[in-house]
């Protein structure tokens, strides 16, 4: 359980910021995929609330990233909130972010992977992995492992388990396993583990002309987001570290924009209740901020409290496995001692 059990689908990220001021003032704070009218808005301008030292936006257009600076600009004008543009889908531009982040900060308290894409079509990173999971997954590691230093330079000054690192998923991450034979969706044919839950939605199943698993493709890269996470807390807590995979809950944004009306219609009945920026960006603050998560109680969470995910996501194994893919797609090891 975390701290508040009265937190849920409802909850004000705004709120929860004010409840755990003492873990954001004088901390250096970095949020990925920060644009107007979606999750990222919501967590960066709960986190300006309270006054870190610095607060680093990262994302992939600068006018949507000065958009939300200007915001915090005007509403804390003390905060001091910088901006960096990065491309998930770039391993290049994933590095040369990350040194600028180094001249900007020597220590990360705070780091909320929170940036994602869905693709409605087949198309690559630059370095030709399948977007999705490029994106959502390796992009999302790589950009972790090189601040792993900075994160492990904070946890050296902070109490264990003060220092977080927290990855958005979705539930949407039930509906399939890591495709280990064909994680860049090219149709090979994979092992029984490996393939969708049965049965499942003709929608969510539903392939474009060339044979793209859209729904799939997401699916996986948002199980790698927990299985990284489950990684990450079985090694990184040895360094003060603790790590947190979240669903933020059905929120109304941009993130489904590629999507066909009768997709687009299927995902909005996934969920009752339908988020602001505010309340989507909750969860992601409980899971950075929540002082009883210092101490790992669980893996992934919903609505600020802790939520079962599928068994697939939780497997050590996959974990270790998915690792060692990951590593050997971004060009090296992920030291973390």
């Amino acid at each position: 359980m975390t701290s508040n059990p009265r937190w849920g689908q409802k909850t004000s990220a705004l709120n929860v910021a004010a409840e755990f001021v003492d873990r954001i003032k004088d901390r250096n704070i970095i949020i990925t995929g920060v644009a107007p009218n979606g999750v990222g808005e919501g967590t960066a301008i709960a986190f300006a609330s309270q006054e870190p030292a610095n607060l680093i936006l990262v994302s992939r257009t600068k006018d949507k990233l000065e958009a939300i600076a200007n915001i915090i600009r005007t509403s804390y004008p003390s905060v001091n909130v910088r901006t960096i543009v990065m491309d998930l889908a770039s391993q290049e531009s994933i590095r040369k972010a990350a040194v600028k982040i180094e001249s900007i900060i020597s220590t990360l308290d705070i780091l909320v992977n929170n940036a994602g894409c869905t693709c409605r079509l087949r198309n690559w990173t630059v370095e030709g992995i399948e977007m999705q999971f490029g994106v959502n997954h390796i992009g999302t590691f790589l950009f972790t492992k090189l601040l792993f230093p900075l994160l492990r330079a904070a946890a050296a000054q902070n109490s264990s388990g003060v220092t977080r690192i927290v990855n958005l998923s979705s539930h949407g991450h039930m509906l399939s396993p890591i495709r280990f034979h064909d994680y860049n969706m090219e149709n090979k044919e994979v092992p029984q583990a490996e393939k969708p839950i049965s049965p499942i939605s003709p929608i969510f199943a539903k392939a474009s002309e060339d044979g793209y698993l859209s729904t799939i493709a997401y699916s996986q890269s948002k199980t790698a987001n927990i299985l990284f996470t489950l990684y990450l807390q079985n090694y990184a807590k040895t360094s003060g570290i603790m790590a947190y995979a979240l669903h933020p809950g059905g929120v109304i944004s941009n993130l489904g924009r590629e999507h066909e009306e009768d997709v687009a219609k299927a995902i909005e009945a996934t969920s009752k209740y339908w988020k602001n920026s505010d309340e989507g960006a909750s969860t992601s603050l409980v899971a950075a901020l929540d002082p009883a998560l210092d101490e790992c109680r669980g893996l992934y969470l919903a609505d600020c409290q802790f939520f079962q995910c599928a068994d697939h996501a939780k497997d050590p194994a996959a974990a270790q496995r998915l690792w060692e893919l990951s590593e050997e797609l971004t060009g090296g090891k992920f030291v973390m001692d």
